[in-house]
């Protein structure tokens, strides 16, 4: 055992992968994308907060061994992924419906529930069992059981990897909220943005389910 916490070459390695898995748009970024693009940046970066906390929660819980406990029980696993297809459908549908109410001003976007969509956005990600699972096999690829407290390694790791996707999803976030301000004084560009959402969050709950 060493004074290292993570074996430095390896450290090395996760950050590109890190950053290959970051550029790569997914279902988080779409989701933050999403609402940064409808509702503006607050909204965006909101989401993406609501994502860091879910990230957060599977990483410790990756860290303590339930993902394995997942890997074995199929039907929790199942239940837990339909729960999440079903609700960001639910979203979807929501957001389509409510499409018709929007009235295209700028200040509309100062009318956004925070706090719903902090609670969306966390929900969202904790509802994906994909993700704990996603930890288990990419992690435990920079953790060198020889310089010991391999459950350091894992946390400290996973930790990081919260922090980068955060940063990645804000700069998306700021990103989409410049999209939506140009398009919002567009003659009925705010519907067709928020119909546009609601695809993408129905996109996002069949992907789940059969993916």
């Amino acid at each position: 055992m060493s004074g290292t916490i993570v074996e430095p070459h390896l450290f090395v390695l996760f950050l590109v992968a890190s950053l290959i898995i970051y550029i790569t748009p997914g279902p988080d970024m779409l989701y933050v994308l999403a609402h940064s693009i409808s509702m503006g940046a607050r909204a965006g970066i909101i989401a993406s907060l609501g994502m860091g906390i879910g990230m957060v929660v599977h990483t410790t819980a990756a860290t303590l061994g339930l993902a394995t406990l997942l890997k074995a029980t199929p039907v929790a696993y199942d239940v837990i992924r339909y729960a999440g297809g079903a609700y960001l459908a639910y979203l979807g549908i929501q957001t389509w419906r409510t499409s018709r109410a929007v009235t295209g001003l700028p200040d509309a976007q100062a009318k956004v529930a925070l706090p719903k969509v902090l609670w969306r956005a966390t929900a969202t990600n904790l509802l994906n069992p994909k993700i704990i699972l996603f930890y288990v096999a990419f992690l435990p690829q920079f953790v060198d059981s020889a310089i010991g407290h391999t459950t350091l390694q894992f946390l400290v790791l996973g930790v990081l990897f919260v922090i980068l996707g955060l940063l990645a999803d804000f700069a998306v976030a700021l990103l989409g909220a410049r999209v939506g301000e140009w398009l919002l004084w567009r003659k009925s560009a705010q519907v067709t943005i928020n119909r546009a959402a609601a695809v993408v969050f129905v996109g996002l709950a069949v992907r789940l389910v059969v993916g």
